[in-house]
């Protein structure tokens, strides 16, 4: 279902041409099928950054070799959290993800204070992504021969790139996204396949995942840490409702695929990854040449050929990350100025396109000035801007996962009559919640060392993150029409 205007609610038969025209301009349209949102979705998690990045920190500081079976733990929860997210889809009309779901079951200013905080926790990770990408193209470019630049330069190129391709229909950042997915996820599983059947390997292939001692080995609090934030973008699924096709089959369907696909991909090249390196020197290799872990072990395995293949996929990667968090956020904006908690004009969609125009620049604004005081304060692009920035998401996402599930337990309590088992309105839901909140534990304990050890900053961002929420029932109480969901008065049966 389209989001609707709000004015937009008198009889059909009274309503003017003029008054249609109005309706349409808050319309998205799209025709994304269950392929496409999986597309969006897994690239704005960036496998191959992951494996190049997160993954070598997980086996550096985390638990080791065990490092591969936290992703298994982290898919199972988010697994677990996706029965109810799914279940509660039919329910929920509108677009927005968490705030509409928040919204669906807790009622505008909890639903409101949901959405800001997932816009901030969103934008943040857009913009803390051009932090990796512009040291990213330098490097790439270095490797030719092209004497280095500062990093903003190719940020900045990037970044034009971004906006107008998120000015324009869905569908043209789906084919988009869709190659750069495909080549990222093909030249890594090659890399997989060389290692495990090429019979190469120093000492075999890593035990690690199925060894409860090197599972529990070192640090996995932090193991599972690395795994969660691999994650973040799946849940952006529902934000796609409106431009999907049957968003109530499309929506979860895509939603388990993504996670499956997801997890099993960074168990597998994980694996392979520390079975291309041997065991015992694992941990060792990740933490004196975790950087370059990823492309020393291709170049290895594949060549140089290979290696420079990985190289031009690692920006390539990025790029498709950066896209897709850049047409999550503009579908925020645009839920929200539909529900009148950011100016309206931001909530209208391009006559034409059917795209979120307006919310896409507004987005792009803001992602611009945060990236022109990191460069005018001279941050380090990936150990503070990108590593502060993720770090801020990274509370915000797993808190806002964790508020969903709430919001699904209180829905189905209240909606006892829906005919749902209680395996999918109760016990996953609240299994899944478990999982979160121990997940949630974790990352506040670490959240010093992922913004550079600075406890200012780190309770920085959570009472920003808390500002945000408190933010929504002072809009709603200012505003009392914002946040009303367009389905708010529907029957709990779809």
């Amino acid at each position: 279902m389209a989001i609707e205007d709000q004015t937009s609610s008198a009889p059909a038969s009274s309503t003017a041409p003029g008054a249609s025209a109005a309706a349409t301009r808050t319309r998205l349209r799209g025709n994304l099928g269950v392929a496409s949102i999986v597309f969006m979705v897994v690239a704005a998690a960036s496998p191959l950054g992951v494996i190049g990045g997160p993954v070598p920190l997980g086996i550096a500081i985390g638990n080791g070799t065990g490092f591969p079976f936290t992703f298994v733990i982290a898919t199972v929860v988010l697994l677990l959290f996706a029965v109810g997210f799914t279940t509660m889809t039919p329910y929920v009309k509108s677009a927005g993800a968490f705030y509409s779901y928040v919204d669906r079951s807790l009622g505008r200013a909890a639903g409101l204070g949901t959405g800001f905080a997932a816009l901030l926790s969103y934008i943040t990770l857009e913009a803390a992504v051009f932090g990796l990408i512009g040291p990213g193209v330098n490097s790439l470019l270095g490797s030719y021969g092209v004497p280095s630049l500062p990093w903003w330069i190719y940020a900045a190129v990037a970044f034009g790139v971004v906006v107008f391709l998120g000015y324009r229909n869905i569908e043209l950042s789906g084919r988009v996204l869709a190659v750069l997915l495909v080549a990222e996820v093909l030249i890594v599983l090659v890399l997989d396949a060389v290692i495990v059947f090429g019979g190469n390997t120093p000492e075999g292939l890593s035990t690690g995942i199925v060894t409860p001692s090197a599972i529990l080995s070192g640090a996995p609090g932090i193991g599972i840490l690395f795994a969660i934030l691999s994650f973040i973008g799946f849940e952006a699924t529902a934000v796609f409702r409106d431009e999907a096709r049957d968003p109530d089959r499309t929506i979860p369907r895509a939603t388990y695929l993504s996670l499956v696909l997801i997890g099993v991909f960074y168990a597998l090249s994980s694996w392979a990854l520390i079975s291309a390196v041997g065991d015992s020197k694992a941990v060792k290799t990740a933490t004196d040449h975790g950087g370059t872990l990823l492309a020393d072990v291709t170049q290895k395995y594949l060549g140089t050929v290979g290696e420079h293949i990985i190289q031009v996929l690692f920006v390539t990667s990025l790029f498709a990350c950066i896209l897709s968090f850049h047409n999550i956020v503009s579908r925020y904006v645009f839920t929200l100025s539909g529900r009148s908690a950011l100016p309206q004009r931001l909530g209208h969609a391009h006559a034409r396109l059917g795209s979120p125009h307006r919310a896409s620049v507004a987005t792009g604004v803001v992602v611009g000035v945060l990236l022109l005081v990191g460069v005018v304060t001279g941050l380090d692009p990936i150990n503070q801007f990108y590593t502060w920035l993720a770090g801020f998401s990274s509370v915000g996402i797993v808190l806002l996962l964790g508020i969903t599930s709430v919001a699904v337990l209180v829905f189905f309590a209240r909606n006892r009559g829906t005919g749902v088992s209680l395996w999918r309105r109760a016990i996953a839901p609240a299994l899944g919640l478990a999982g979160l909140l121990l997940f949630l534990v974790l990352i506040l304990q670490n959240l010093p060392t992922l913004v550079g050890g600075s406890l200012p900053l780190a309770i920085g961002i959570v009472v920003l993150l808390l500002a945000a929420f408190a933010l929504g029932p002072v809009v709603a109480r200012l505003r009392a029409h914002a946040g009303v969901a367009a389905d708010e008065d529907a029957p709990p049966h779809p």
